[in-house]
């Protein structure tokens, strides 16, 4: 701006210097005013050019990039039109687990999740679809789907004892249709095939304190297809009702429908907990003359979750499980409780303990009577969300010989296992899946 200033002034001086000129033309000729003209001229020129040698070069103007432009999609989590508040998600664990006891067939024992030793196994590939009601956004109604490949689908739904046919559900975990009826604070209804809410474990292991599944999961059920009702009591507490086949069941190969009742509360910010009763008809029917297998199953399941601190994390349980295979016939039970604690050293790094003894009176989860005992130390790295590494070591016991050796025919007391777990999840759900 200094250079076209003094440029104008110094155009200005030029043209009064012409005026003046212009009136001595009766004493100059007009060629020799011109020739004067063009040399003060360039001389201007030649004035503005050394000033602005001496000054700074303005700034060039910063060049735009040319990129995409993004288009938001609401949260950015879940997928847009159409399918805008649906979320899509991918889960995949493999171990590798060493028993010590090298047992013939390297099976372990009383591990629905892991029963495969010195193996790298691929144990769960899951890719999970859900679209939740959103009342907010007037939508009612919701479905969810979890499909999965992988070792766990053999303990899900690999059992004779309970599927007529296993192949159609094989590397189904979970699919079922929600929808809200406007009943009060509302009632939430599902049907379909969901995963079992008895006990505190669960089937994915990104959400479980440890990685191996405790023996109280393994008798416990792992899923059930019906309806499942859910009502919201109050802020702390809600009513879950559940009409189903069966214990894991897809198809109902007697007729009678399982009942269940579930109580979950939060008596303090900190403190959660379950109760629950169920009761079937579990049995299969017989062709006659075959008598009726009309025995029921009663199973009573309750767990306390309490966050002592910000870090410290301790959970009970009990359950108690009375199974009759006819109706005057004496029941087999099964009773046991477990003790769980995690801390929580850094965002990045805990450790979780378990605990627990199960007393298998008549054989209902091994087959044989004894009691079982458990303890398992659990490190878990988990430098970023979607990805974790898991170190376990799990000491079994019992006190009939009962588990595997390298020796067909010679049992032990004792199983010890050291594992290595790697989990990889990604998708638009957050929390516990």
């Amino acid at each position: 701006m200094i250079c076209s200033f003094k440029f104008v002034s110094l155009l200005g001086i030029a043209a009064a210097a012409f005026a003046r000129n212009d009136g001595l033309a009766n004493q100059q000729d007009a060629s020799a005013r011109e020739r004067q003209l063009l040399e003060r001229i360039q001389q201007l020129e030649q004035r503005l050019t050394a000033i602005e040698a001496r000054l700074p070069s303005p700034p060039a103007p910063a060049a735009t990039p040319l990129q995409p432009q993004l288009t938001p999609t609401g949260d950015g989590q879940t997928l847009p039109g159409f399918a805008s508040g649906t979320t899509l998600n991918f889960l995949l664990d493999g171990y590798y687990e060493y028993n010590f006891n090298r047992p013939v067939g390297r099976i372990d024992l009383l591990r629905p999740f892991d029963p495969g030793s010195n193996s790298f196994t691929l144990n769960q590939a899951v890719m999970m679809v859900e679209r939740a009601p959103d009342l907010s956004q007037g939508r009612r109604f919701g479905m969810r789907l979890d499909l999965m490949f992988g070792q766990t689908t053999e303990s899900l739904s690999g059992s004779m004892a309970n599927e007529l046919r296993t192949a159609p559900y094989r590397n189904i975990v979970q699919a079922y249709g929600t929808y809200v009826f406007p009943l009060g604070k509302g009632l939430n209804v599902d049907f379909g095939r969901f995963t079992s809410a008895l006990g505190f474990e669960g089937t994915y292991p990104k959400d479980q304190l440890n990685y191996s599944r405790s023996l109280l999961f393994a008798a416990l059920p792992f899923y059930h297809m019906g309806f499942r009702t859910t009502y919201r009591l109050s802020d702390r507490a809600t009513f879950s009702y559940l009409l189903v086949n069966g214990l894991n069941q897809m198809e109902d190969f007697n007729g009678f429908k399982s009942n269940h009742f579930m109580l979950s509360t939060t008596p303090a910010k900190s403190l959660s907990w379950t109760a629950s009763y169920y009761f079937g008809q579990e049995n299969r029917d017989l062709p006659p003359p075959a008598p009726r297998q009309e025995g029921r199953t009663h199973i009573a399941d309750t767990y306390l979750t309490w966050n002592l601190t910000r870090k410290l994390t301790l959970v009970g349980e009990g359950d108690y499980i009375a199974s009759r295979l006819y109706s005057n016939s004496s029941p087999v039970h099964l009773a046991g409780g477990a003790a769980y604690a995690r801390y929580q050293f850094t965002p990045a790094f805990s450790l979780a303990g378990r605990f627990e003894y199960v007393s298998d009176r008549g054989g209902y989860l091994s087959g044989t009577t004894q009691a079982l005992k458990e303890a398992t130390a659990t490190a878990v790295w988990q430098p970023a969300d979607g990805f974790q590494l898991r170190w376990e070591y799990r000491h079994d016991y019992s006190n009939q010989p009962y588990f595997l050796t390298s020796k067909p025919g010679l049992l032990k007391k004792e199983q010890n296992t050291a594992l290595m777990g790697l989990l990889w999840w990604f998708g638009g759900k957050q929390g516990a899946w």
